[in-house]
């Protein structure tokens, strides 16, 4: 393997930080990828940051749009003079990624800075699709992935892990003036009363959230079972990814779902159980080692239009 130049050095030290502060449960299931799978994947959660990162911390709006404007003008460009976006565009060119892809990231981190008031569960999964589902299927391509049909399963499983963040961060976003929960289910709530609920909303906002679990769980369950098209490696570490994403929401199920108490983490001690566990038992489940099952196709319905949606032998002409 070629040594990496210094400044691929940097961007993945920068990465690596941002990985271990921000993204734990990655970091720790990472720790079970090829170190070539591991610095890749490390780089691809870096860039993902820094496009959240220039749409949260600018001092404006119009700042927000205008870098992430100027990204997408580079990705598309395919240079930079950023060293992130370089890195990435490196990383693109190294592991195929489409540059389509990349930008429909980009386009839902966009979405985050109109007024975010979802309407329906069908605008819900589209927007998790864009800012989740795409880094899924980026993943596959990170992950040395060829098969198609591992595209649909790859994809579920960051919706699934959207739609627990989104249960998670319910009084976070809200305090940024989002809402993420569906006004089918929940009504036209301003933001402001998701922070700390009045009692009188608090019973549908548990069921609301319980019962966009259970949804994500559909995902998770698809997800699972496009595992044993990864390496055998990636596999494991995939597989415990998943299993503590869903700690989330088990442990949101034990608090009722009242989201407003406070952040659901999943403490060190469980993650290490949930991960024996994983790996002690995943190799004693025939679905571990061969997917038998077909896709559900009914769970990309509200977002088949979008680009890579679909495997590339099912879009339409010019998709």
């Amino acid at each position: 393997m070629l040594t990496p130049t210094p400044a691929k050095q940097c961007a993945l030290a920068n990465a690596s930080h941002a990985l271990r502060s921000k993204g734990r449960s990655f970091y720790w299931a990472g720790h079970l990828l090829s170190k070539l799978h591991a610095a890749r994947a490390t780089r691809l959660y870096g860039f993902c940051r820094h496009v959240d990162d220039l749409a949260d911390e600018a001092t404006s709006v119009e700042d927000a749009q205008h870098a992430l404007a100027m990204l997408s003008a580079d990705i598309g460009a395919g240079r930079s003079d950023d060293p992130a976006t370089r890195d990435v565009l490196d990383l693109m060119a190294e592991c195929r990624i489409e540059v389509a892809l990349m930008l429909e990231l980009i386009r839902g981190v966009a979405s985050d800075l109109e007024p975010v008031r979802i309407a329906d569960d069908d605008a819900l999964l589209r927007y998790c699709y864009r800012v989740a589902g795409t880094v899924g299927l980026m993943m596959c391509q990170v992950l040395d992935v060829r098969d198609e049909a591992a595209l649909r399963h790859a994809l579920d499983l960051g919706i699934g892990m959207q739609l627990t963040n989104i249960c998670r961060d319910v009084s976070e976003d809200a305090r940024a003036g989002r809402r993420y929960l569906p006004a089918s289910r929940i009504g036209a709530l301003a933001p402001q009363q998701l922070i700390d609920p009045a009692a009188s909303l608090q019973a549908h906002l548990r069921c609301c959230v319980a019962e966009l679990l259970e949804q994500a769980d559909a995902y998770y369950r698809s997800g699972e079972q496009g595992l044993p098209y990864l390496p055998l490696r990636a596999r494991a570490a995939i597989l415990v990814a998943a299993r503590l994403y869903r700690a989330i929401g088990v442990h949101l199920q034990r608090i009722d779902y009242a989201f407003w108490r406070g952040r659901a983490v999943v403490p060190a001690r469980t993650k290490a159980a949930l991960t024996l566990h994983a790996l002690l038992t995943s190799s004693l489940t025939p679905g571990f080692w061969r997917s038998k099952r077909e896709h559900d196709t009914a769970l990309h319905s509200a977002f088949s239009d979008l680009p890579h949606a679909l495997p590339r032998d099912e879009r339409p002409h010019g998709r």
